[in-house]
């Protein structure tokens, strides 16, 4: 490759200057009480450990717990003998996502895709104890009837201690926080609130046409 070519690929330095700015800040929140929020509203995490080099990834409600994750794990998924020992962990939650077209702003705009995202990383060790086990199972399901609470996890459900020897209890201690609120922060207020407004309604519709489409 010549020197012509090579300078032709060289980038320019507003591209160098938008690369050390990236993720844009507008688009970060470090608030970790924002964080939390949404991992007890949407607590259904994407678990990923590496094993030599290759991901093995869970999908895994984990109920956030004096600043610790804790979650449970058949014991026959490969990832079980990843989430333990202080090995780390990397964990996404997923909040509301959509696509906004430039017609709902008041401003000339480009098509974009605002999400509400929390990205963790951790050191995840096993809890050995079966009563600890148990009383989580009850506790995480508690959590998740909440607010109705239609269905009770009883101590004495003779289904739940069969399967107490079959699934794994582990806690992730939060080493890392990132919260990624892509919001168009970046627009007018006008048009900020505007996209807000089509998150909460395109969400909403989004569901229910998949789910009459699918099934």
């Amino acid at each position: 490759m010549g020197k012509n070519a090579i300078q032709a690929f060289r980038p320019s330095s507003e591209t160098i200057w938008c690369l050390m700015k990236y993720p844009p800040k507008y688009h970060q929140d470090n608030n970790i009480d924002h964080m939390v929020e949404v991992i007890k509203t949407y607590p259904l995490a994407t678990v990923i450990s590496v094993k030599e080099g290759h991901p093995l990834i869970t999908h895994l409600p984990l109920v956030y717990e004096n600043k610790k994750l804790i979650g449970h794990i058949d014991i026959y998924n490969p990832q079980a003998q990843l989430l333990k020992d202080n090995n780390d962990v990397t964990i996404i939650f997923a909040g509301p996502e959509c696509y906004i077209s430039p017609s709902v702003y008041s401003t000339t705009q480009l098509p974009t895709w605002n999400y509400i995202k929390v990205h963790l990383k951790g050191k995840v060790k096993a809890i050995k104890s079966k009563a600890a086990l148990k009383q989580s199972l009850i506790t995480m399901t508690e959590f998740l009837e909440a607010p109705d609470h239609k269905y009770v996890l009883e101590p004495d459900n003779p289904r739940l201690d069969r399967n107490l020897n079959y699934i794994e209890m582990f806690e992730i201690e939060i080493t890392d926080w990132e919260g990624k609120f892509k919001l168009s922060q970046d627009k007018k207020p006008k048009d900020t609130k505007a996209a807000r407004e089509e998150l909460k309604r395109a969400s909403q519709e989004s569901i229910q046409q998949f789910l009459d489409k699918v099934f």
